[in-house]
């Protein structure tokens, strides 16, 4: 396969660009880039919990996902004029939280909702992986500042996460797809990762003809290759 686009090999990252308190509001807040996609991550806190958690004295994290009308080459029509969600972005939201509070000890946030917000301002591929990258280093800020202001207790982060996607394009394994090249992979992956090395979640499907074990085998090597160095890049937030 010849060299793809900004030079970049199979196992490299597009160019990573984080923004650490990009907006002032929000106690925890990141522009995180992975070559053209942005994805701003804001992080907020509610002093409420889904009725189902009233009373038992530990919080939650949940997530918003929604892609800005300018962030694809045709207006993506806002959600909320449309009267529902789509089917897509409902999985996103849910692939986010779940990822999240995997490293996240609830009974330390109290009765305190965490809502991690997820605006795509530009997808060129890997929207809901940068998503997810993002929305850790803001909650991560966001959880170090509450705990400062003691509306939260310290330590609530039980590990630190990140992910990438992978996939086999033109039978080749890639890492870090842009939109092209996932439009045209033949396997196509998500994978979330701690930086002890745990899965959380791996979402992959063949586009077409069945792949072999040893491909699965060498996409995850991938993943936990570039996961490891977006998770290099967080401590330099602090």
């Amino acid at each position: 396969m010849e060299r793809r686009p900004v030079g970049r090999g199979a196992a490299e990252l597009r160019p990573v660009a984080i923004t650490p308190d990009f907006t002032e509001m929000a106690p925890g807040s990141v522009l995180m880039r992975m070559g053209r996609t942005a994805v701003l991550c804001t992080v907020s806190l509610e002093e409420r919990v889904p009725a189902w958690l009233r009373g038992q004295g530990r919080g939650w994290v949940s997530a918003e996902y929604a892609l800005l009308p300018g962030s694809t080459p045709t207006r993506t029509a806002r959600e909320a004029v449309r009267g529902r969600q789509q089917g897509r972005t409902v999985e996103i939201q849910r692939l986010i939280g779940r990822a999240l509070r995997s490293v996240v000890d609830l009974e330390r946030l109290g009765e305190h909702q965490l809502v991690v917000d997820c605006d795509v301002l530009q997808a060129d591929g890997g929207t809901r992986t940068a998503a997810i990258t993002g929305g850790f280093l803001a909650l991560e800020r966001a959880l170090e500042r509450l705990a400062e202001g003691g509306l939260v207790q310290p330590a609530a982060l039980t590990g630190r996460l990140a992910a990438v996607s992978v996939g086999v394009v033109d039978g080749e394994p890639l890492l870090d797809l842009d939109y092209d090249e996932d439009s045209r992979a033949d396997v196509d992956m998500n994978v979330v990762m701690t930086d002890g090395g745990r899965y959380v979640e791996v979402q992959g499907a063949a586009e077409g003809a069945p792949f072999a074990k040893a491909t699965l085998v060498e996409l995850l090597k991938l993943a936990e290759r570039g996961i490891g160095e977006l998770l290099e890049r967080g401590p330099q937030l602090a």
